[in-house]
């Protein structure tokens, strides 16, 4: 893989600090990894760390200060046009139906609205939404509103997918529902995705590896390789298996002060 070729994401050494009134702010420091195609890779650190800076970063909506950032073996030098990106809000505009939401993507990138229509009705099949194409979101739920923003965010089939905390201001039952939804969605798209998380279980039950981040300045404290087997089901989080990676992550969190030792 030479030069970054045939990784989805290759993140090298970068790092990103802010000047403020009161000096520089480190935020990332040193951050290292990389991302095979059709891999499923979550972040999780405690607030402040670095995630969504990290993400931004690949994204090409923030540049790093050092080290470089290749997506599709290619530097980013600035926003990059193939990915599609979820936040924690869903963002979706009160004014257009939920198909009209979903396309509005299509007509940002200047593309043939009509060419696109058919695909929007098909992913909201794909995430049981869709009886609701023509539903404003304020007649959805939370849920609900997610599942749109990444129909939205999938419209254009990039190979990459960003996702910043999604799931965060989801109830925890919703939460766990959406997290089931999301397994099935990537298995069924084989898209690479990068999702940022708080949750360590929702971490290690998503992911093929869990970067796990310190405190800022944020780092990569170590890269837990997540060999559960697929599919994943909502009993996966009671296996053995499940608990002992958990377990790891927080034992990570527990040596940075993150976590009291129980």
């Amino acid at each position: 893989m030479s030069g970054g070729r045939g990784l989805a994401v290759d993140v090298r050494e970068t790092g990103k600090v802010y000047g403020t009134a009161a000096g520089s702010l480190v935020a990332l420091d040193g951050i290292s990894f990389a991302a095979v195609p059709g891999e499923f890779l979550a972040i999780v650190g405690p607030s402040g760390c670095g995630k969504s800076t990290l993400l931004m970063a690949i994204a090409g909506l923030d540049p790093p200060t050092s080290g470089e950032v290749r997506v599709g073996g290619r530097p980013v030098r600035g926003p990059v046009t193939d990915v599609g990106i979820v936040f924690q809000t869903d963002v979706l505009l009160d004014w257009r139906r939920v198909l009209d939401n979903i396309l509005l993507q299509i007509e940002m990138r200047h593309l043939r609205r009509e060419d696109y229509v058919g695909r929007a009705r098909r992913l909201l099949t794909t995430v049981n939404l869709s009886d609701f194409a023509d539903r404003y979101p304020f007649e959805l739920s939370g849920g609900m509103r997610q599942r749109t923003a990444i129909c939205r965010a999938l419209i254009h089939d990039p190979p990459l997918l960003l996702m910043d905390e999604p799931f965060g201001a989801l109830d925890a039952l919703t939460r766990e529902q959406m997290s089931v939804e999301l397994h099935r969605i990537w298995q069924d798209t084989g898209k690479t995705v990068i999702f940022v998380t708080h949750d360590i279980q929702e971490a290690v039950y998503l992911a093929d590896r869990v970067l796990v981040m310190t405190p800022r300045p944020g780092r990569i404290a170590e890269i837990v390789e997540i060999d559960l087997p697929r599919p994943r089901v909502s009993s996966t989080r009671e296996s053995p298996e499940f608990g002992a990676r958990v377990a790891r992550i927080r034992h990570i969190f527990e040596q940075y002060g993150v976590l009291d030792k129980a």
